[in-house]
């Protein structure tokens, strides 16, 4: 079993419990038809992304952590396709295929077979190029390489958009719908960066102030993430459904 770092663990609690409440404001508005205009604006998009990036970092910065790596790579990218599976079966308006546990499953199994050869990347280079490939590419999936639609460096050509593996690389067929997408391009890069910042901070000023205590609830969240991360929708749903009816009834009774 891999040393674990209270610091990581109760990041990934606080962003585990963001993304719960996230959800829950997804779930009133697009599912029990709450109309909050701010939830379709820039305060709830980028609030949604804070989740993502940093989700996808941590696990960049975790995966030299730790052993049976094929085995964990497994376990999460299982998970994504268990989503995938539910959704399509059972809410197919609000399916999720190539979600982030897909994807970040996916970067686990990939760095089994490119960790040797990444080792010889200088650290803080390799940090800087990830980040400017994801800055570059976070475009991708729109047709073009460029940032949050703020420039354009250039047009991709159409014929990259066209079947299930290239959507599962970053290049969406035309008929493609998922509520959760996160392909491998241009999110590898920010998984890289992750990773080149572990060996950056390693090699410098090291890693031993990411382990001092925190917040016992918030580790204890974070080293469960995984598992709640699958339970978390459902509870959220049972329990909004629950109160909608309790509500209705408490209506009905009063008039």
């Amino acid at each position: 079993m891999g040393k674990r770092y209270h610091a990581l663990d109760a990041l990934r609690g606080i962003t585990l419990i963001s993304m719960i409440l996230y959800h829950t404001c997804w779930d009133l508005v697009w599912i029990f038809g709450h109309d909050w205009p701010w939830f379709h604006g820039a305060v709830a998009y980028w609030w949604q992304q804070s989740i993502c990036w940093t989700f996808i970092l941590l696990s960049g910065f975790c995966q030299p952590f730790g052993k049976r790596k094929l085995r964990r790579a497994a376990m999460v990218f299982g998970s994504g396709v268990l989503i995938t599976a539910v959704t399509v079966l059972l809410m197919p308006s609000n399916r999720v295929v190539f979600g982030v546990l897909t994807l970040i499953g996916s970067c686990m199994g990939i760095w089994i077979l490119l960790e040797k050869p990444l080792e010889k990347v200088p650290a803080l280079p390799g940090l800087l190029a990830s980040l400017l490939l994801f800055v570059v590419c976070r475009d991708v999936n729109r047709g073009m390489l460029g940032f949050e639609g703020q420039f354009c460096l250039a047009r991709l050509p159409e014929g990259l958009y066209r079947g299930w593996f290239m959507t599962w690389l970053g290049f969406p067929d035309p008929g493609f719908y998922s509520v959760d997408y996160f392909s491998l391009f241009p999110w590898v890069f920010l998984y890289a960066a992750g990773y080149f910042c572990n060996r950056a901070l390693s090699r410098t000023v090291g890693l031993d102030w990411l382990d001092r205590p925190g917040i016992g609830g918030l580790e204890w969240i974070g080293r469960r993430s995984l598992l709640l991360y699958l339970l978390h929708q459902p509870a959220v749903y049972a329990l909004l459904w629950a109160l909608q009816q309790i509500q209705a009834c408490v209506s009905e009774v009063l008039c």
